[in-house]
């Protein structure tokens, strides 16, 4: 009976880490067996092992040294973001975020469907100085001639069309810049901001402190979802735009931490 219940707990702690890894792969777009196992801290054979299950059950496809999903270079191909769920409310967020930029702003836009639903209203803007780490924005924003746009360097990520990691960290150190547009993948009122995964942290962190307003934009379903890399507190965000899904409560506790939230109708 106890090497019953053993057998039961190791499988269900074996289940939580693969549940862990197909996060990280979505958000990736891929992941090596190396770093899944630095990551997990289990061994190598058993990554493999984790890869061999997802990919049975149609999560991934299994490459050497690692996996990717299975729409992989569909997307990077298309030029076509991987999440675009709850787009009903990332549009409007969107729009709102657009109203506060103006004809030679100097900005960072982070990368996603949300900050990109932005770069579409502003496309009408004229002399923004823009500095993203995001490749559809830049092609989106780079046929205004009046524009001067700045793309990172960096490890691309294919569902965000993005660029990451240190070297896109250190492309913007050392700038300033008047507003920047962060997305994120969850917000805890109490942790703070959480990314997807540890290569985003060193961006972001650059990019809040090259800016001197924060403008997080996130849809409500963010607030208490949690991700897998924590970047910290919430006292770097000046203002939140989100949608009428958020509760008065959350309103509160925001606003008691210094942020003004903006309802985007």
């Amino acid at each position: 009976m106890e090497t019953d219940n053993k057998d039961i707990i190791a499988e269900m702690l074996a289940e939580q880490r693969r549940q862990k890894i197909i996060e990280l792969i979505r958000e990736n777009g891929s992941a090596r067996v190396s770093y899944l196992s630095e990551t997990f801290g289990v061994t190598e054979p058993t990554i493999r092992q984790d890869l061999m299950k997802l990919e049975s059950d149609g999560e991934i496809v299994r490459d050497h040294g690692g996996a990717f999903l299975k729409d992989f270079s569909k997307g990077v191909k298309e030029l076509s973001l991987h999440h675009m769920e709850n787009l009903d409310k990332k549009i409007p967020i969107g729009k709102k975020a657009a109203e506060f930029i103006h004809d030679g702003d100097t900005i960072i836009l982070d990368s996603g469907s949300t900050v990109t639903e932005a770069a579409k209203n502003i496309a009408g803007r004229k002399n923004l100085k823009v500095i993203t780490n995001s490749l559809n924005i830049t092609l989106l924003l780079g046929a205004e001639p009046s524009h001067e746009v700045h793309l990172t360097g960096g490890e691309f990520k294919a569902p965000t069309l993005s660029l990451t990691g240190e070297k896109a960290a250190e492309f913007i150190a050392n700038t300033f810049v008047d507003k920047l547009f962060l997305a994120t993948a969850g917000i805890s009122l109490k942790a703070g901001l959480m990314y997807p995964g540890f290569s985003d942290l060193p961006v972001k962190r650059a990019m809040i402190d090259a800016a001197e307003t924060v403008y997080l934009l996130a849809d409500s379903t963010k607030i208490g979802k949690t991700a897998f890399a924590l970047l910290g507190g919430l006292e770097c965000i000046d203002y939140l735009i989100t949608d009428p899904g958020i509760s008065k409560a959350d309103i509160e506790q925001l606003q008691d931490l210094g942020i003004e939230v903006i309802i985007a109708e």
